[in-house]
């Protein structure tokens, strides 16, 4: 594990010095930022082939409604017969989840890298570097200390703040217009009746982008520019991929 977390360090110093001409003492920071893109980038493809998926899922919800009907007095049937027409479409269930659970080591990686205060034995050099006067490897919390919210380091989480606040309220003003446009059917269990909590849920996931603002406040300053970065580009990257799709498959979430 320290080897490999040596060998990840160089990569981001290898970035950091390409970057360095252009973004000067902040091209750790805008090392960070290239690399969630290029996360992003190798994973798009899942990410379309998840929107090709889910939108295959929507249309066959008439015919999961009715197996629903048919087999409400027998969930193991019921169940038995779900997959079998999932199986005959060619769809999976769980493509949604892919994109996101593969984006999960990267972000665990970086997060580990800057609150780790030495690499293969060796001081972290990392921690030092900084974007805009704000360590990488300090938290909201250490701003708050050295100046506060409207400090050298503060202005810097406000700013992230922003960017994410944006992007939240961006994904439930659309998400908000897809349920007004595409009302929603209840979700049913495997006896047929409504899930418990589920019409609760409806109403709350709009508001489930916002909780990235807590994930920025309590992580390192890099870990912080990775979940905005990918937050930002989810955010236009789902906009695009689920444009014609009903509101109960294209709802955000958060992500990394």
């Amino acid at each position: 594990m320290s080897a490999f977390m040596s060998a990840f360090a160089s990569l981001v110093g290898a970035l950091a010095d390409l970057l360095q001409p252009l973004f000067q003492t902040a091209s750790t920071a805008a090392a960070i930022v290239l690399f969630t893109a290029l996360v992003r980038l190798a994973v798009h493809p899942l990410s379309r082939a998840a929107a090709r998926g889910q939108k295959a899922r929507t249309k066959l919800q008439p015919q999961i409604t009715e197996l629903r009907k048919k087999h409400a007095k027998n969930p193991e049937r019921m169940q038995k017969a779900l997959m079998e027409l999932h199986a005959k479409e060619k769809v999976s269930p769980f493509s949604g989840c892919l994109p996101s659970l593969l984006q999960m080591p990267a972000f665990f990686l970086l997060y580990h890298l800057f609150s780790s205060r030495s690499i293969g034995g060796d001081p972290n050099s990392l921690l030092g570097h900084e974007l805009f006067g704000a360590p990488l490897g300090e938290r909201w919390h250490d701003a708050l200390a050295d100046g506060g919210p409207f400090g050298t380091q503060g202005l810097v989480y406000l700013a992230l703040f922003v960017i994410v606040a944006a992007v939240a309220t961006f994904n439930y003003g659309r998400t908000k217009r897809q349920m007004a446009a595409n009302p929603v059917t209840p979700a049913t269990g495997p006896d047929g009746q409504p899930v418990p909590g589920m019409g609760a849920m409806t109403k709350v996931m709009p508001l489930m982008s916002f909780l990235t603002l807590f994930s920025v406040a309590f992580v390192p300053l890099a870990a912080a520019l990775y979940i905005v970065t990918s937050t930002t580009w989810t955010a236009i990257e789902r906009a695009y991929l689920y444009r014609d799709t009903p509101a109960t498959v294209a709802a955000p979430a958060p992500a990394l």
